[in-house]
Parts: structure tokens; C-alpha cells; sequence
């Protein structure tokens, strides 16, 4: 096999490996990359940004440090999780077939707001009266069940909730930030 095709193939395993789920947490840990490409699978995955760039995708990596590493060590990456994922925001008919209901999307959208305002943690308790305007209980807390579940949110012993590894990768919150600020949507906020 010519060493084009042996790239060409180790390529294909890399956008598999990350674009078929295998965990219950979507992407592939960087050693299993590197086991599954070699080391030099960060070549790959910049290959890989490239050509799903035409179809607004890309490749995201997040490190167990909230920060981002400015030069990320062989270590960092190993523990890294990479994850495809959108480039642009989804419009509303890409959410609805991507499985999340309408008032779904409002709930979380609502608790990532509230937390970032909090600098970045706050009260399960409070978020849940927050929620319970507009949403039925029972509604509220599995859908705070779930978010935690897949990676939106974390809640620690003294029951206080953190945006959690998916909300960072996912959510443009600067972008959130600037839409609650402005006029529409802060009058969508506003209690009836």
C-alpha cells in the first residue's frame, strides 16, 4: 500500500472514529486516537478540520482543564476528548429533527443563562423556581436529570450546578451573553 493510501485510509478511520458514537459521551479520547492512528494523529485531525469545514463541521477539543492550553502537551492531548460538531449554530428545523423539543431547548437555554450570570454556578434549588414559572415541575427536574446526563450540566455534593465539558464545546456563550442582553430577548425573560 502506497504511504498516500495508508494516509487516505488512517484519515477515513479518524472521521469514523469520531463520527460514529461507541461511548455514551460522544468523540474519542486522544490516546485512542493516537493508539488507533499513531502519534502523529493531530496531523490527521487538522486533515480532517479541513475537509469538514465545506460542510460547516468541526472537529472540537476539549481538554479536563477548563482553560485552554495555549501548547497543549503530549499528556493533555491523551486526555483530550475530541468531538465533531457544528461550526454554525443549528436553526430551529435542524433542532427539532436532531431529537430536542422546542421547550427543551428553552429550559437549558434559560439554566446556561442563569448560571453564566452566577459566575458560573448557582443553586439547583434556585434554577428549578426559576424554571417552575413556565414549565411544570416534573418537567423541570428531568429535564436538569437529563442535561446533567449528557454532558450539559454537573451538579457537585452542595447541590450547586456547573456548566459541564458539552456546554462549553456546544454553546457559543458569548453569543448567548449578547442575545439575552439585547431588547427582544430580554423581554422573552420577562415574567408574565
Amino acid at each position: 500500500m502506497s504511504r498516500k493510501a495508508s494516509y487516505s485510509n488512517k484519515l477515513k478511520r479518524a472521521a469514523r472514529m469520531l463520527l460514529f458514537k461507541r461511548h455514551r459521551q460522544p468523540g474519542v479520547k486522544g490516546w485512542e486516537l493516537k493508539k488507533e492512528l499513531g502519534n502523529n494523529f493531530m496531523d490527521l485531525i487538522k486533515v480532517l478540520n479541513s475537509q469538514l469545514e465545506r460542510l460547516d463541521l468541526q472537529v472540537k477539543t476539549i481538554f479536563e482543564e477548563r482553560e485552554l492550553p495555549k501548547k497543549p502537551s503530549e499528556q493533555q492531548l491523551d486526555k483530550a476528548r475530541f468531538i465533531i460538531t457544528a461550526k454554525s449554530p443549528s436553526s430551529i428545523a435542524e433542532t427539532k429533527t436532531s431529537g430536542w423539543r422546542v421547550d427543551d431547548v428553552a429550559a437549558l437555554t434559560v439554566t446556561v443563562a442563569c448560571i453564566i450570570s452566577r459566575q458560573g454556578k448557582m443553586p439547583r434549588r434556585e434554577i428549578e423556581e426559576i424554571l417552575k414559572d413556565k414549565f411544570p415541575e416534573w418537567k423541570v427536574k428531568s429535564n436538569l436529570d437529563k442535561f446533567m446526563k449528557i454532558g450539559y450540566l454537573r451538579q457537585d455534593e452542595n447541590n450547586l450546578l456547573y456548566l459541564d465539558w458539552r456546554s462549553h464545546i456546544e454553546i457559543d456563550q458569548e453569543r448567548l451573553l449578547k442575545l439575552i442582553l439585547s431588547e427582544g430577548l430580554t423581554a422573552a425573560f420577562a415574567p408574565t
